[in-house]
């Protein structure tokens, strides 16, 4: 176990590895926060409107649980959400995507396969060798779980009929080479120090391959096509032979991923169209600190 950081005491690489960890963490929660309000009054069932309403604000106080540990290293929050450059922003292109106008199933895979991702990120995070993030897990673990369920509910009643699993599986043809960009890195050598540090205790990679040995086997058994492919095991067997058994991990590919990360810095035009709607009231206000209508939490 690595040695506790303390906050005040803290060299450059270590703040670094801080500040990219919460970032990526905050930024992903809060923009899809942003994008979940959009399903107000528009979700199939009153139960899910209010489930989709919920999962907003979880997802909101969970931004801004990682975002006031960032105080730490000197950041408020009307700098990390309404004065920030929009490409500084280092979310998964994955919740930037706007919802298909009525498309339910593109709401109920984006959830499943984003929060399925999160509660490794979670189990990652709950040893953390900084305190204040490993004190904020069980709280987010909690929420998150009720997210994922609700999700993988869904799921499994659209996969029933045939007009519904078709819905499903154009959806997961179109946001699954999004959802491979929450394990991309933001900066090599500083992810490095993430998990050196014991920030977290899982590399991408292993949580990467975790989540695609979860979520591949159970959308595959609902009859959907997950557009990736399993490595070869050098004997000519490939995940879609029925022989393919041996619990070979799946490949992602550079092809498979897209142009645009998120990560890197790099964003879809409906990032850009979404930061500027969200901030628009703060700009045209003039407004050079943010309105509190709650105590931070503890």
């Amino acid at each position: 176990m690595a040695e506790t950081l303390d906050p005040d005491a803290m060299d450059a690489r270590e703040r670094a590895a801080l500040e990219t960890l919460l970032k990526r963490l905050g930024d992903d929660e809060f923009v899809l926060a942003e994008r979940y309000t959009e399903w107000q009054v528009r979700a199939p069932t009153l139960e899910s409107d209010l489930a989709l309403s919920n999962n907003a604000q979880d997802e909101l106080g969970h931004a801004r649980l990682w975002y006031d540990v960032l105080e730490d290293v000197g950041l408020e929050e009307r700098e990390l959400v309404y004065e920030r450059d929009p490409t500084d922003f280092r979310h998964s292109t994955l919740v930037e995507l706007p919802f298909r106008e009525g498309e339910w199933a593109d709401a109920v895979v984006r959830s499943y396969l984003y929060d399925t991702a999160e509660a490794l990120r979670l189990e990652a995070l709950s040893d953390s060798s900084y305190p204040k993030i490993a004190d904020r897990v069980g709280k987010i673990q909690r929420e998150e779980e009720y997210h994922r369920e609700h999700a993988q509910n869904w799921l499994e009643r659209l996969a029933e009929g045939e007009e519904g699993h078709e819905h499903l599986q154009d959806a997961l043809d179109r946001l699954f080479p999004h959802a491979l960009t929450v394990f991309e890195p933001v900066n090599p050598s500083v992810e490095d120090d993430i998990v050196d540090l014991e920030l977290r205790t899982a590399t991408l990679e292993e949580m990467g391959e975790e989540w695609l040995s979860i979520v591949v086997p159970f959308l595959e058994s609902l009859d959907l096509v997950v557009p990736v492919a399993q490595e070869d095991r050098g004997d000519g067997a490939t995940e879609q032979d029925d022989s393919s058994d041996d619990g070979a991990p799946f490949e992602v590919t550079e092809e498979m991923l897209p142009d645009e990360r998120g990560r890197d810095g790099t964003h879809t035009d409906a990032w850009f169209d979404l930061h500027d709607e969200l901030t628009h009231t703060y700009r045209e206000l003039e407004r050079s600190e943010t309105t509190k209508i709650m105590e931070k939490p503890d």
